[in-house]
């Protein structure tokens, strides 16, 4: 299953949308984060916290409600209880595909949402809400105008911050008939509560009450200066850190660590988390690959040419270093820059071809020491000869095989 594409079906009955941010290890554990009312999964704080949460190696799934952002269905027939039913599903895919979630996040109606769902995902073991209101009947608020048009249609278009929804009149019953301060007590399970105390969406007021439904397991901490929707880069990133090191404990969701390639074999793997993000992995060590923006990637990491004059710039100091050691030279340092780049055959007069174009890396090297100038020629004398670079000048065979 790919999860960066969009559309993936979690259930026979409606095709939820879903982002799947990965880490470039493996995760931690899993998290599945809800956004607010009439939002979606890519809201910019929302995809704030998950790119948050995922540098402190937490796999993060972000979902479209039914209805909303590029899921199926329609507004209209979504209910809080779709939306809790919509949080379950795609636990259950997460589950089958990587690992269960043993964090829940809920941003706004979010939060409210991740609490009902939370003892129907048995795997769970804490849950988070970021200015979320006490019961969920506290949005309706913001259809007050059109209640009567709700409730004697059936339906009605309402604006919510300048996007028209058309609201139904099972929606309006469901969130009266949500018993959210009983699933708060009965939650059984670590509570970080989070809002601002300047929200001017949804009072600081249903932080105090949460807390107090929740007792002893709840936890409140007022993020200063942000606002309901969290669009300061700054606010979101403060959640994700204080989610990520509240939640650390228990973030036991992934699968069990995978053994390594075998010695001497690097092991390059799609991720998911993005069109071209991938996982690089030795018998001992892992590190990232991606493509930046500008290509299609998210820049999540250095792209395959950085990585390969990487390996050619960590070659020439090692070998630096190794020469003026066995020498007995004051060598305190040594700086590699290197480019890559294009150019025609004929610019070029040391290459052997003149047609067509050629690779060109431009390698400049900087010694740091007490060295007299027969010590820094032998020394660059010497970085030609690094295995990297040898093997770049080399005839090399690669030799693919299909498994």
């Amino acid at each position: 299953m790919d999860w960066s594409r969009p559309g993936t079906t979690l259930s026979s009955s409606a095709s939820l949308n879903t982002c799947l941010d990965l880490p470039a290890g493996p995760p931690l554990g899993f998290a599945l984060l809800a956004h607010c009312f009439t939002c979606s999964k890519d809201q910019i704080g929302l995809a704030r916290i998950a790119r948050g949460l995922t540098a402190r190696g937490v796999g993060v799934l972000r979902i479209d409600f039914t209805g909303l952002g590029e899921s199926g269905e329609s507004f209209a027939e979504s209910t809080f209880t779709v939306n809790a039913d919509d949080l379950v599903r795609a636990a259950d895919r997460l589950r089958a595909e990587y690992g269960p979630p043993s964090l829940l996040v809920g941003h706004s109606l979010g939060g409210a949402a991740v609490i009902a769902a939370a003892d129907r995902i048995p795997e769970v073991r804490d849950v988070a809400t970021i200015g979320a209101p006490l019961s969920p009947d506290r949005v309706t608020h913001l259809f007050d105008a059109a209640r009567d048009d709700i409730e004697t249609d059936g339906a009605a278009a309402v604006c919510i911050a300048g996007r028209s929804f058309r609201v139904g009149r099972d929606f309006l019953a469901d969130v009266a008939d949500q018993p959210q301060r009983a699933r708060i007590a009965a939650l059984d399970r670590p509570l970080l509560v989070l809002h601002a105390p300047d929200d001017d969406v949804v009072d600081v007021g249903n932080a105090r009450r949460i807390v107090d439904a929740a007792g002893s397991a709840a936890s409140f901490v007022a993020l200063d200066g942000a606002d309901h929707l969290l669009t300061r880069a700054a606010d979101a990133d403060r959640v994700a850190a204080l989610v990520a090191a509240w939640a650390g404990p228990y973030l036991d969701g992934g699968k069990a660590a995978e053994p390594g390639p075998e010695p001497g074999t690097v092991e390059v793997a799609e991720t998911g988390a993005g069109r071209f993000t991938q996982r690089i992995r030795t018998e001992e060590h892992e590190w990232a690959a991606d493509e930046p923006t500008s290509a299609g990637g998210t820049g999540s990491a250095p792209d395959p040419y950085q990585l390969l004059l990487s390996a050619l710039g960590a070659c020439t100091t090692m070998t630096m270093r190794m020469y003026a050691e066995r020498k007995g030279w004051n060598l305190r340092r040594s700086t590699v820059t290197l480019t890559h780049d294009r150019l025609h055959a004929a610019d070029c007069v040391t290459c052997e071809t003149d047609t067509g174009q050629v690779d060109r890396i431009v390698r400049e090297i900087h010694l740091d020491g007490d060295l007299d100038d027969t010590q820094r020629a032998k020394l660059l004398a010497i970085a030609e000869r690094c295995p990297v670079h040898r093997t770049l000048h080399s005839e090399t065979v690669i030799e693919t095989d299909p498994v």
